[in-house]
């Protein structure tokens, strides 16, 4: 496995070095209700194959409002990999979630990492993982 930076797009946090992944703990929120992205891990399943720990903050409210999807999204813009979030997460918050599986085009350095919200949809913080490649 290969260690990876996360860099906060939005707001200033805190890089915490893992063996083997990487990690960022922030504090505070968008506070205009979109979903937010807290933290996230990238670990390297295989030849240009990763697998992500995502946390997501929301104040979700039921069925009507809640944090309904994550993505792994390319230097480019391409979406990579989305994890659907099939229901509210009301009294788990914040609450982390995984998607396996991701490729990651070679010569990409790093993903963002964004979450959408069923009544704001996208604009919450997401994050910036770098992923060296050996």
């Amino acid at each position: 496995m290969t260690s990876m930076r996360i860099k906060r797009t939005f707001r200033a946090g805190i890089i915490l070095p893992l063996a083997g992944v990487a990690a960022l703990a922030c504090a505070g929120s968008s506070g205009a209700g979109e979903a937010d992205i807290v933290e996230a891990r990238a670990t390297r399943t295989g030849e240009g194959v990763w697998r992500f720990d995502v946390t997501v903050s929301h104040a979700d409210e039921g069925w009507g409002h809640y944090a309904d999807r994550f993505d792994i999204v390319a230097p480019d813009g391409t979406v990579l990999g989305e994890r659907i979030l099939l229901h509210p997460h009301v009294n788990e918050q914040p609450f982390t979630r995984s998607l396996t599986g991701v490729k990651v085009p070679d010569g990409a350095t790093f993903v963002e990492v964004r979450a959408n919200d069923k009544v704001h949809g996208l604009g919450g913080t997401s994050l910036k993982i770098d992923l060296p490649r050996d």
